[in-house]
This record gives structure tokens, sequence and C-alpha cells, in this order.
């Protein structure tokens, strides 16, 4: 009989392709890693891995295993999923992650509405940017993750993954109070072609998304700074450092000296939440999904879509 330890232990050196990888993903050390490979070679009686270099390999048995662990392990967790919607009640953990002004702007009223709630439910959270959030569902290291679409750039979503809608988060311009269009009652992205933008880290989606913008529109950013955070951004702006897209959600409370206005083509965010379709019948994940939507309601996303 094959063990589903083991299993978890090569479908995770599959998905990272490293010793270290799956040892990260897996919350356990390089050594546990290659101890319960070593059991499972034991096992079958097959080499599964190869050294590469420094690294290893999957041999084309232990790719073959792999794909067999990545089903079984699939199977698993809808027969957990099966189980808890048997039984109807929602507890045991739940692991979710949201981008940064996410966690800031839903998870204190989601979390505490869910601990009062479902006092069964333990839930651990993380702030994570949303290709990360997306990676460790598909992993298996998070049942939820609240990810983002720009409205004209859509975030792609590997197969395998459910998902429903949280918000629609509108975005303004946000420059200093004497920023010469800090009075007018809406802009146009093209009339900042002068300016130093503040944005997020390098590569990150959002970051992607304003250069994709902006050039769309034939201007070719000046990015001064670089910041995760909406806060650093919004005080750079405050200090006179220049202007950053400022959405909505978990802006507040804004800086002194920053006024925003909006765009003459509206700007969103959509904001949703993904999980695996494996999982989609357990009591918690559907627990958790109304808990971020009725969030989003009281802070007035009211484009939330019920899944």
């Amino acid at each position: 009989m094959l063990n589903l330890e083991r299993l978890r232990t090569l479908d995770a050196l599959a998905r990272h392709g490293s010793v270290s990888g799956a040892a990260d993903a897996l919350h356990i050390t390089t050594s546990a890693v290659s101890q319960q490979m070593s059991k499972l070679e034991r096992e079958v009686g097959q080499q599964l891995l190869a050294k590469n270099g420094r690294g290893v390999r999957l041999t084309d048995a232990g790719r073959l295993l792999a794909d067999h662990a990545a089903r079984i392990l699939s199977q698993a967790a809808l027969a957990q999923a099966d189980l808890e919607a048997q039984r109807g009640q929602v507890a045991g953990e739940l692991r979710i992650s949201a981008f940064p002004t996410a966690a800031r702007g839903l998870f204190p009223l989601a979390l505490s509405a869910l601990r009062a709630e479902h006092a069964a439910l333990r839930v651990r959270s993380c702030e994570l940017e949303p290709e990360q959030g997306i990676a460790g569902v598909v992993r298996g290291d998070l049942d939820l993750a609240v990810v983002l679409d720009w409205y004209n750039k859509p975030m792609p979503l590997p197969d395998g993954l459910a998902k429903a809608s949280v918000l629609d988060d509108p975005a303004d311009v946000a420059m200093p109070v004497d920023h010469p269009l800090a009075g007018r009652d809406e802009v146009d992205l093209t009339e900042f072609a002068e300016d130093e933008w503040i944005t997020w880290g390098q590569g990150e989606f959002c970051h992607e998304w304003l250069l994709f913008t902006l050039r769309s529109k034939g201007v070719e950013p000046n990015v001064a700074h670089r910041a995760a955070e909406t806060h650093t951004q919004l005080n750079l702006v405050a200090s006179g450092l220049g202007v950053c897209i400022a959405p909505l959600l978990g802006r507040h409370p804004m800086p002194d000296g920053v006024v925003t206005v909006p765009l003459r083509q509206r700007v969103r965010r959509h904001v949703y939440v993904v999980w695996r379709t494996d999982a989609d019948r357990r009591p918690s994940i559907r627990a958790a999904v109304r808990a971020l939507q009725t969030a989003a309601e009281r802070i007035g996303g009211g484009d939330a879509t019920r899944s």
C-alpha cells in the first residue's frame, strides 16, 4: 500500500522541481523530503529520483508515479470535501491569502465574522500577491486566495480552479494637493505623461498593468518609486514625489496632502476569490466566500456577485 504522505512529497517535488522547493511547500526540512523519497523508492522497488547537477530530477518511473500521485491526492481532497459536505459543519482549518489592500480592506470584517459564526473553524491568513496566492492554491498550500483582474488585463488562471466574484474596486489617480490637475472633476491618464509615477514592485501584476495601460495610450511612464503597499505609495504622493493609481479598497484613511481624482475612462479592479475545484463542496470554503462577499457589501463594494 502506497503511503499518502510520501506521495504528497513526490507530488511537491514534481510541482516545485527541487528538494528545497518541496520542503518549503510542505513546511518540512530538506532532510525529511529526502527520507520520505528514500522510503517511497523502497516501497515501489524503483528509482524515482536521479541526480541532476547539484539538484535532482524525476526518473521516468518518478514522473509516472507523480502523475498518479496528483490524481490520488485530488481524489483524497474530494473525499474530504464530500465528508465535510455530508456532515454540513464548518470546521477544521482554512488557509487563505489576499493581496495587501484586500487583506487590509476585507480580512478584518470577513475573518472576524467567520470566527463569530463558526467557532470550530480555525482560519490562518497571510498577505500574498495574486500570482503567489494562485500558486499556493494550486499546490495545496492554501485553501483560498483573494486575487484580482484589471478591467483591461485579466489574470490568467490555471485549470482546476473555481472562482467567485467579491467586488469591483474603482481606482482613481492620487496626486499632491498642489498638482495642476488636483481641482479637476476627472482626468485622463495621458495628462500625466510628464509626471513621475509611484507604482508597485517590479514584475508584480499591478505594476505590469500600469505599464501596459499607459503604453497603450502612447505614454512611456517615468517610474520614480516602487512600493508594494498602497499607504506607502500615498505617503510618497503626500510628500510631492509623484502620482499613483489608488484603488478604493483598503486606501483609507488618506494621508493629508493627497487628492484623488476619478479617471474619465473609469478604471476598476475585479476582486475575486479562487479555490481548487476538488474542494468545491467543503462547507468551510462556502462559508469563507460568503463572508468575503458580505464584507465587500458592508464596505460599499455593491457589485459583488454571489456564487
